[in-house]
C-alpha cells in the first residue's frame, strides 16, 4: 500500500516538471508577442508561477508580455492596468537580479517602445550603458544576437557603442 502510495505522489509530479518551460521557449513566445495576442496570453499562462524569488528572469518575460497585452485591448483603461501590472513586475524582476543583462535588455526594449507621457523612462541610458558595457560576458550566442539587435534597433548607438557591442 504505501508503495502504491509513493507511486501515485511521484506520477501525479510529473506532470509540473514536463511543463516548466525553457528559456528558449519563452524567447521565442516573447518575439511573438508584438504581433499575436494569444502569444502574449500564453506567455502570462506558462510564467504564471514564477515571480522575483523564483525565477526573475521568467517574471521578466512574463511582465513584459502583460505589458504588451495592453495593445491588444481597447478600454484605456484596461491599457493602464495592463502597463501598471506589468511596470511593477519588471521593476521587481530587475531589482532581484540587478546583473541579468538579459532583465536589463527587457526593460530598456519597454521603455524605449513605451509612449514617453507614461513616465516609464528613468533607466534608459542606465540600461544602455549597462548593456553595452557587459555584452561582450554573454556566452549564450542567440542572446547575444537578439541583444545586438535591439540594441541597434533601439538603442540610438554611437558609432564606438556599436563598435563595442559587436565585439
Amino acid at each position: 500500500m504505501r508503495f502504491m502510495l509513493t507511486l501515485l505522489i511521484y506520477f501525479s509530479s510529473l506532470p509540473s516538471y514536463a511543463q516548466t518551460p525553457t528559456v528558449a521557449k519563452v524567447r521565442s513566445l516573447y518575439a511573438q508577442t508584438e504581433k499575436q495576442e494569444n502569444a502574449c496570453k500564453e506567455l502570462i499562462d506558462i510564467l504564471g508561477p514564477y515571480n522575483e524569488t523564483n525565477n526573475p528572469l521568467f517574471l521578466g518575460y512574463k511582465s513584459s508580455a502583460t505589458m504588451m497585452m495592453a495593445k491588444y485591448v481597447s478600454n484605456p483603461f484596461s491599457k493602464l492596468s495592463y502597463f501598471n501590472r506589468g511596470k511593477k513586475m519588471l521593476e521587481k524582476a530587475v531589482n532581484a537580479d540587478k546583473y541579468n543583462i538579459e532583465l536589463r535588455s527587457l526593460r530598456f526594449l519597454v521603455q524605449s517602445n513605451v509612449p514617453s507621457f507614461l513616465g516609464y523612462n528613468d533607466d534608459i541610458d542606465v540600461d544602455k550603458t549597462f548593456i553595452i558595457s557587459n555584452a561582450h560576458l554573454v556566452q549564450d550566442p542567440e542572446l547575444k544576437k537578439n541583444i545586438v539587435y535591439f540594441m541597434n534597433r533601439w538603442g540610438k548607438l554611437t558609432p564606438n557603442q556599436k563598435n563595442i557591442l559587436n565585439k
